[in-house]
């Protein structure tokens, strides 16, 4: 069988990879998407019921404009696919007023004039009752953030970009990918493809595409939990989503109780900082993993029951957790997108503009400055 001719090829329909073949075929151009598992599948970073978005971003205040921009592109893609994605709680930023997340979300507020509040231990208490926090503990609360189900948006960019004549592969994993002048070629097991340009946006599995990512893209074994709490506190209209700033423990996220018996979910970034191999990263769940997460017991007012369930996936860290979003060197028709650290779902919409702004022209007009390559060189 001859070599499949295609505008563009996206290796990777997981969060950024979908949006950016969806943005492709928005744009009338003919695109190929390349799946190595089901769309969507539980397997790599995407995966699970919910990821949440914010706008006080403590990690950089740069990436405030590209959350503006996601967010109008989730409310897009919403009304494109007639299903509700984005729950608006509101979002906590919790820790030491001296601590990195609340000095950074209170900067990214200052800067881009969000509006916020700037909370108590004791505010915070009489505000939200699930929270019981050391007294010289502080909170930025932040009326626009809240959360969306990664798999559904997930479906809906690829949904909607078949309808849009799109071809959406699963199942198909690559077996190389060179760039020849101009011009970009990709074998599978299934078939030869050519384009004009390729979207790299393999996740864990960046740097078996691209050996020179060894190092700069590192699958890192995460864990998540739902666990029971007593009491009507954690509903999403009485607990925002939070981000909290442990100084003994590092930085744990969460989300509130969706359905009764669910649990509220809870994570630690970076959870046991173990590296991994993505085909054979351990999902089992052990005690240790538990303890972890449930850590942050001593920081609510009611007691963590055992956990309801668990899931493990995978964080995929950058040198300095901040993504990787560029062409690569040599190759202006090569874009990638990598190094998501963990914090990156919530920029899919976004990010799939500028991959599609990247594969169309080698550049895009969205300040990408923070997220180039040329700064980890």
């Amino acid at each position: 069988m001859g070599r499949q001719t295609f505008d563009h090829i996206v290796i990777g329909a997981g969060g950024m990879g979908s949006a950016a073949i969806y943005e492709l075929a928005k744009r009338g151009r003919r695109v190929l998407g390349l799946e190595q598992f089901p769309v969507p599948h539980e397997l790599g970073s995407s995966a699970g019921s919910t990821r949440i978005f914010r706008f006080a971003y403590f990690e950089h205040p740069s990436y405030v404009p590209l959350m503006r921009l996601s967010f109008a592109r989730w409310q897009a893609l919403e009304r494109d696919f007639g299903e509700r994605l984005l729950t608006v709680t509101g979002g906590l930023d919790l820790g030491l007023p001296t601590g990195r997340v609340v000095m950074g979300a209170k900067e990214a507020c200052r800067l881009h004039g969000l509006r916020h509040d700037v909370l108590s231990a004791g505010e915070v208490a009489r505000r939200y009752p699930a929270w019981r926090l050391p007294p010289d503990f502080e909170a930025v609360w932040q009326p626009e953030a809240g959360f969306l189900p990664a798999d559904r948006a997930i479906v809906a960019h690829a949904t909607l970009a078949r309808r849009l004549g799109a071809e959406v592969r699963e199942n198909e994993p690559v077996l190389r990918w060179k760039a020849a002048g101009d011009r970009v070629e990709v074998e599978t097991a299934a078939g030869r493809y050519e384009a004009g340009s390729l979207v790299l946006a393999a996740g864990a599995w960046t740097s078996r595409l691209i050996g020179s990512f060894e190092g700069l893209a590192v699958p890192q074994r995460q864990v998540v939990g739902w666990f029971p709490t007593a009491g009507p506190q954690f509903a999403p209209e009485s607990f925002p989503v939070f981000i909290l700033d442990c100084p003994e423990r590092g930085n744990f996220y969460g989300f509130p109780e969706r359905a009764a018996g669910e649990g509220f979910k809870v994570g630690k970034f970076r959870h046991r900082e173990e590296d991994v191999d993505p085909d054979t990263v351990d999902r089992r769940i052990t005690a240790e993993d538990e303890a972890v997460l449930t850590w942050i017991g001593r920081y609510l007012s009611a007691p963590m029951g055992p956990g309801v369930s668990f899931k493990t996936c995978m964080f995929v860290n950058s040198p300095d957790g901040q993504f990787i979003v560029d062409t690569l060197p040599g190759h202006r028709n090569v874009a990638v997108a990598a190094g998501f650290s963990g914090h990156g779902y919530k920029f899919c919409s976004g990010i799939g503009e500028i991959l599609a702004d990247l594969a169309m022209h080698g550049a895009t007009p969205h300040d990408t400055g923070l997220f180039r390559l040329s700064r980890l060189s």
